[in-house]
This record gives C-alpha cells, sequence and structure tokens, in this order.
C-alpha cells in the first residue's frame, strides 16, 4: 500500500509515514460500512448512548496524547490542541444524550394515526480539512453515528495523524467494527470517492469554496445529501463607542489564532473613522506582543502555517500592500510568519477581499452605522463575525444586518458545541453542532395507519 509522510510544520521535517488508500481499499471500506450499518441502526437508543459516552470518555483519557501529536500533526500550540482534543470529548458527550431523544410527531389526521419517524440515512462521509483535523471530524461524526448512521472519514492529507487515533480510540471504547472507519489518502481518490459511491448517502465537507463547489455537483448526480463548511472572510467591526481596550486586546487573537489558518478569521478588521488612529495605537502593542513561539510551549499563542506552499500563499498577499506593523515569529526552520496587520486602500483591494489563509489582517476605516453593514456585506463570503459596541440597540440592528451565520457582540468566539455553526452565501450549505444538526443525518419518514373510521 502506498504511504504518505506526515511533515511537522514547526521543524519541516517528516515526523511519520501513513497509509494512503487507493480506490479498492476504499471501496472496500465503504461496502464495510454499509453492511454494518445494518446492526449499528438496530443497537438500542440506550445502549448507542452508552457507546458513545464510553468514546467521550477514552478521549478523556487520551487529551494529552492527541493534544502533543495534535502539535507535530498540524503545529497548532499545545493549548489550541488540548481544548481540541476537549472538544471532541464535549462533542461526543452532548449527542450522546441524543439517540434517547430522536422523537418523531404524532400528527392529528382523519381516519387513523399518523406518526413520523427519524430514520438514519446509512453510510456518511466526512472529509475533513488540514487547520483543525480533530474537532471538525468530531462535529461530523459524532451527530451521524448518534442518529444511528455509519461514518467514513478521510483526514486531510496533510494532518491526517490525530484522526487515525481517534479511530483507534473508537474501538477501543467499543464501538463495533466498522461503524467509524478512518481513511488517510488522497482527495481525488477517496474524497471523491465518498461523492460518487452510490452506498454513501451523505458527504460533509469542510474546506476551501471552490472544492465545496465541485462536491455539491458530484452529489448532485445521485441527489446526495450535503454539509459544507467553507471559506470565510469575516468582520471584526469596532464602533466608537466600544471597550477600545478590550476591543484592541481581542483583536489579534480573532485572525492570528491557529496562524490565521481558520475560516472564522476576523481578517476584514473594520474600525469607525473617529477612532481609527486610537485604535491602531492600541492594536499595534497588542499585535507585537502576541507570542509565536515553539507550538509545544505552553506560552505560544501562534504556531506556524502549515506549509512552504501556504507561506509562499500567504507572503504574496504583502507584495505592493500597506504594512501598518508586524509581530516577530522564529527565525528557524518550519513554515514560520510573523502577525501582520495591512493598512487597506479601499475594499477593491485583494487583501481586503480575498481568503489569506495566514497571520494577516486588513484595517479600513467607515464612517457610520450603514458604512460598516455595507463594508462587511460586501463579500462573496458570509461565516462568522464580530462587532463590538456598548449600544444594546445597534448590536441588535447590525446582528440582524449583516449576512454571515455567526456573529459575536464584544466577543471573538465563533464556535459552541450547543448552538448551530455554518455559513450563509458562499461560506457553506447547511448547519453544524447544536440540537438540530442530528436531524440532518436522517430522513423524516411519515407513516400513516388506518383505523378505518
Amino acid at each position: 500500500m502506498a504511504t504518505t509522510e506526515v511533515i511537522d510544520p514547526s521543524t519541516g521535517e517528516v515526523f511519520t509515514t501513513v497509509p494512503s488508500l487507493g480506490l479498492a481499499e476504499t471501496d472496500a471500506a465503504i461496502e464495510r460500512a454499509r453492511i454494518a450499518f445494518g446492526e449499528w441502526r438496530r443497537v438500542s437508543p440506550g445502549d448507542r448512548a452508552r457507546l458513545l459516552r464510553r468514546f467521550a470518555t477514552v478521549v478523556e483519557e487520551h487529551i494529552e496524547e492527541l493534544a502533543r501529536l495534535e502539535v507535530r500533526n498540524a503545529g497548532h500550540t499545545i493549548g489550541n490542541a488540548r481544548w481540541e482534543a476537549g472538544n471532541v470529548r464535549d462533542v461526543l458527550n452532548y449527542y450522546a444524550g441524543a439517540p434517547e431523544r430522536l422523537a418523531g410527531r404524532q400528527i392529528p389526521v382523519a381516519g387513523g394515526v399518523d406518526v413520523t419517524f427519524h430514520e438514519p440515512l446509512g453510510v456518511v462521509g466526512i472529509i475533513v480539512p488540514w487547520n483543525f483535523p480533530m474537532p471538525i471530524a468530531g462535529w461530523g461524526f459524532a451527530p451521524a453515528l448518534a442518529a444511528g448512521n455509519t461514518v467514513v472519514l478521510k483526514p486531510a492529507e496533510l494532518t491526517p495523524s490525530t484522526a487515525i487515533r481517534l479511530g483507534e480510540l473508537a474501538l477501543e471504547a467499543g464501538l463495533p467494527e466498522n461503524v467509524f472507519q478512518v481513511l488517510p489518502g488522497k482527495g481525488s481518490v477517496v474524497g471523491q470517492r465518498f461523492v460518487t459511491h452510490p452506498a454513501v448517502r451523505k458527504v460533509c465537507f469542510t474546506g476551501s469554496t471552490e472544492v465545496g463547489k465541485s462536491i455539491m455537483a458530484g452529489c448532485a448526480d445521485q441527489v446526495k445529501r450535503v454539509t459544507l463548511e467553507l471559506g470565510g472572510k469575516s468582520a471584526n467591526i469596532v464602533f466608537a463607542d466600544a471597550d477600545l481596550d478590550a476591543a484592541a486586546a481581542a483583536a489579534p487573537g480573532a485572525v492570528f489564532d491557529n496562524a490565521g489558518q481558520d475560516c472564522c478569521a476576523r481578517s476584514r478588521l473594520l474600525v469607525q473613522e473617529s477612532v481609527y488612529d486610537k485604535f491602531l495605537a492600541l492594536l499595534e502593542p497588542a499585535v507585537r506582543g502576541f507570542r509565536v513561539l515553539d507550538p509545544a510551549d505552553d506560552s505560544s499563542e501562534m504556531g506556524p502555517l502549515i506549509s512552504s506552499g501556504q507561506r509562499a500563499a500567504v507572503t504574496s498577499y504583502l507584495e505592493g500592500s500597506d504594512i501598518a506593523f508586524r509581530g516577530t515569529a522564529p527565525d528557524a526552520n518550519g513554515w514560520w510568519f510573523p502577525p501582520t496587520v495591512l493598512l487597506a486602500r479601499s475594499n477593491a483591494d485583494r487583501h481586503w477581499r480575498e481568503e489569506i489563509f495566514g497571520p494577516v489582517v486588513s484595517v479600513l476605516p467607515f464612517r457610520d452605522e450603514e458604512d460598516a453593514i455595507r463594508l462587511a456585506n460586501d463579500t462573496e463570503y458570509g461565516l462568522s463575525g464580530s462587532l463590538w459596541t456598548r449600544d444594546v440597540g445597534r448590536a441588535l440592528r447590525v446582528s440582524r444586518a449583516v449576512e454571515t451565520g455567526a456573529l459575536s457582540v464584544n466577543s471573538n468566539s465563533s464556535v459552541r458545541y450547543w448552538t448551530p455553526f455554518g455559513g450563509m452565501k458562499q461560506s457553506g450549505l447547511g448547519r453544524e453542532l447544536g440540537p438540530d444538526a442530528l436531524l440532518s443525518f436522517t430522513d423524516v419518514k411519515n407513516v400513516f395507519i388506518s383505523t378505518g373510521d
């Protein structure tokens, strides 16, 4: 079998090799998942819930191991990696409560009784990106398994290690064999087969908008269900009445976390013109003080980019741009890049409009509330964002007007496993997390029973 080398982004060196499945191995795994579905869907809700809770417990027992592995697998800081492994645990526990509560309805009708059932789809294919390998995997497999589906999961070629380990932990927890399989390999082989194989009833994809469009078009041939979480160019809107100190202190983490390799990164910073200069003066020390260190160091706030190619792509956005100020990064092997603040001349600038996927933020002033909304919405994306204001009325008005799937007021957080997450416009289709995500892994079946009335 072919293998793939996994590179540690902080050193640029190979730290492990993993299998790379071909078409035959992928088809065999999907067939095993199809057969396993017949048994898994018949596991009682209580037993399915107990297995998922046991899976969560086993993940909890291995959080430090998973976190250390993610540091080398994806270059994540150890603090972030611990949170990410803990998020897998939390999402499993959350959806472990679902099997016993996945109830249909009784609908009043004439001449009989009408009831609905939420039936599992079958085999679900999950395609995971390289930027958040653990949590995004969990957002897919936890609700899919809870609803009674079997799962085949393809990790990104650059970052397969933690997903493979989660697959091993699922077996250790007692999940039946072939109910949850991790299939490392090329997207053009394994991922594409999820799209074309008739036994795969749904595809969940997180990645670029361009690839998402291709997957959606391919799934249309079989009217196959999709959930897509795609690109983003989120706005961070700071009004003059905001707590400027708090907003400036939070802004670096809003875009430089995970080295800016985050679809939710607030990479467009809109500042009301009356406080623009003051805000930049507050932002500069926060950026220069952002700690870019060895990701295994507990004090590190940002690690390297994922690859040399990604670093080259990010660097290209600095050519001809106005650099306001930059932070620091290690002068060492690996794919390091300093946090960077660019001044946008207008909303037509390339670095303002395109998803950079690196630690670069563009700053642009705005006049008033109407202007802020116009600038925020002037993008093909609509995934996340933030706004900072002390005016509750303004917070509600702007939140409703900004075309984005997840918005935070006086905060930069995008994801809570209790609440729905997903994008508008070309940032995606469908929602992950929260109570409703479970239903997207089911079909509603309606049954009418005549009573002869």
